[in-house]
């Protein structure tokens, strides 16, 4: 794919990973829009950027198909669909607040369901696109107190399967992409300590293993990969 003027919109484009992604493609000359649900830090990163800025809650039906139409009749169509938005709750099985559960998963499940199909109906009617999940080696293996996160990108890890199936036909590339640890704000969200090192990955990694799998000859494409930090102790 040919980056300069593809059209790409970004969920959870405010920070961490999915700036990360914007900013990289925004460099290769990508038409680029975020999606955030905080209004103020949504608008300061798309003027950083020098972007469009769409609020909403991905896991809000109404919302996801409101980005996509918004998207769209902004910029005439959509090449790219990122995937992004998500977050992290951690406790043992015996302690796990079904709330808490429930809204991890309607986000980094059902959200990028709801924003996935959105945009597949108009890669199925070009019969062209790329549709980018960013889940987690959590979703490869799971830890103690991880029911949650990584119940929910194991999820979201079958579900890109199903739609790599469903959507081949229609030469739509559908990968999925398994960071390991990344500093960002992740940790701090959820009141957990991420010790800082020069070692760790940074979003600007993942971003550029994107831009690099995106950029493969449409006639090509890799389903999966994982990013490690090379020696990260």
């Amino acid at each position: 794919m040919n980056l300069s003027g593809a059209r790409a919109l970004i969920t959870g484009g405010s920070e961490g990973i999915g700036y990360g992604i914007a900013e990289a493609l925004v460099g290769k000359g990508a038409r680029v829009a975020i999606m955030g649900r905080t209004a103020e830090k949504l608008e300061a990163a798309a003027n950083r950027l020098g972007v469009k800025g769409i609020q909403g809650d991905v896991s809000l039906e109404a919302d996801a198909q409101t980005a996509v139409a918004d998207f769209v009749a902004e910029f005439g169509g959509i090449d790219i669909l990122v995937n992004n938005a998500g977050f992290g709750y951690f406790a043992p099985l015996i302690d796990l607040s079904k709330e808490e559960f429930e809204a991890v998963f309607a986000t980094n499940v059902t959200g990028a369901m709801l924003m996935g199909r959105e945009a597949a109906r108009h890669f199925v009617g070009q019969e062209s696109g790329a549709l980018i999940n960013i889940s987690s080696t959590s979703g490869l293996s799971g830890g103690k107190g991880s029911s949650a996160y990584s119940g929910s990108k194991f999820a979201l890890r079958g579900m890109t399967e199903c739609w790599r199936a469903e959507l081949r036909p229609y030469n739509v590339r559908v990968m999925l992409v398994n960071p390991s640890e990344v500093q960002t704000e992740f940790f701090a969200k959820m009141g957990r300590q991420q010790e800082p090192s020069s070692k760790k990955l940074r979003a600007t990694e993942i971003a550029t293993a994107i831009v690099g799998a995106l950029e493969i000859d449409d006639r090509g494409f890799i389903p999966e990969f994982s990013v490690f930090a090379t020696n990260p102790f």
